[in-house]
């Protein structure tokens, strides 16, 4: 969907001229009560569920949770899925034209916010008609839009999902940031982000970046009980710079993966945008204070084994609610998964989204 009237972004710029890429699921209600929102993570987008038609291994990224008779059940509700701004993936982004210098935008897009992702969506529904949202959810930095969701729109959110989240990043999770930025920038084919007219693309960065996320992404139990200390060959090649043990191959697969279908300028983007989101500093980092604002319900769920989102991250979300009498649901799942755990198939994680979501369906009857 085309927007003309620009958007204010936080770093004091404007988008104008934008794009937005959103896919629908299900069917909206006569009163238009049961649209719920969902927000993408780092790399994923606004094809949340389903197959293309003709399209092999094109299942939409929470195509587990998200369908008819999925825990978020598209028989019943209106699933939106939108793709953010400076994304990769459709939405306006830096591979886009600069409508002021008729070049791709490069390293000349805007830094965009967690805050300024919301209020595109918003800007969206609002085409849509829809006044009020029956729920907005997400996992990780999606998690981080649901919670902005509920305080920057309140009265546009009945139920705020969030999963595998934080109110803010830690010291240890902006370095991991940070290093997978560098290995972008310092890559030769990056050129100060204007890599598209010289017609190459920073692959080695983005193969770098995508191994240190991917590192984090894991439980040490996953990899020990996937890879644990087995070597690809018989025997070992005492070299430095080959492929000696299959979690290296391992990891090496998915950056070359990775390199072949992201943006490198959207990945500084959007990992800068997961750095920046910080609500409680406008409230001198009191989260208590901060939530007051919400007036949704919530469930928050964690993992026992996610050591980039801990469980301790969400409960603080948790006591910020409970201090502002706020209504909330909270479960930690003992998963082995580490943060992927979101994304994946868990009989206990599924089955409280599937209650909360059938709470909600009743409400709505």
């Amino acid at each position: 969907m085309h927007f003309a009237e620009p958007l204010p972004l936080r770093c004091g710029c404007a988008l104008a001229d934008y794009t937005l890429v959103y896919e629908t699921y299900g069917t909206l209600n006569a009163d238009k009560s049961n649209a719920v929102l969902v927000c993408h993570a780092l790399n994923a987008s606004h094809h949340v569920a389903g197959t293309y038609e003709g399209q092999a291994r094109s299942e939409g990224w929470w195509d587990n949770l998200v369908g008819p008779g999925k825990p978020l059940d598209t028989d019943r509700f209106f699933v939106i899925g939108v793709n953010n701004p400076g994304s990769c993936f459709g939405s306006t982004g830096p591979m886009h034209i600069n409508p002021a210098t008729g070049q791709p935008y490069g390293a000349d897009f805007p830094v965009v916010t967690v805050e300024d992702w919301v209020d595109a969506q918003a800007r969206l529904l609002d085409r849509l008609g829809i006044d009020q949202l029956a729920a907005v959810i997400g996992g990780s930095l999606g998690g981080m839009q649901a919670l902005a969701w509920s305080l920057r729109y309140p009265r546009r959110v009945r139920h705020c999902i969030a999963i595998a989240t934080a109110p803010n990043l830690s010291a240890q999770n902006i370095a991991f940031n940070e290093v997978a930025r560098r290995a972008i920038i310092s890559d030769p084919d990056f050129h100060g982000g204007h890599y598209y007219r010289h017609g190459v693309v920073p692959k080695r960065g983005l193969r770098v970046a995508r191994m240190i996320g991917h590192i984090t992404y894991l439980s040490d139990d996953v990899m020990e009980q996937k890879f644990g200390r087995q070597l690809r060959a018989a025997e070992l090649g005492y070299s430095t710079q080959e492929i000696e043990f299959q979690i290296e191959s391992y990891l090496r697969y998915q950056g070359d993966k990775f390199s072949e279908y992201f943006d490198a300028n959207t990945y500084l983007l959007i990992t800068r945008a997961l750095d920046y989101f910080d609500p409680a500093a406008e409230h001198g980092g009191d989260l208590t204070r901060t939530m007051a604002a919400a007036q949704a319900k919530f469930l928050v769920v964690s993992f026992t084994t996610d050591w980039r989102f801990s469980p301790a991250r969400s409960r603080e979300i948790v006591k910020a609610l409970v201090d502002n009498r706020r209504e909330v649901s909270y479960a930690e799942i003992d998963a082995p998964h580490g943060h992927d755990a979101f994304l994946l198939d868990d009989a206990r994680y599924h089955g409280v989204v599937r209650a909360y979501f059938e709470r909600i369906a009743k409400e709505l009857a």
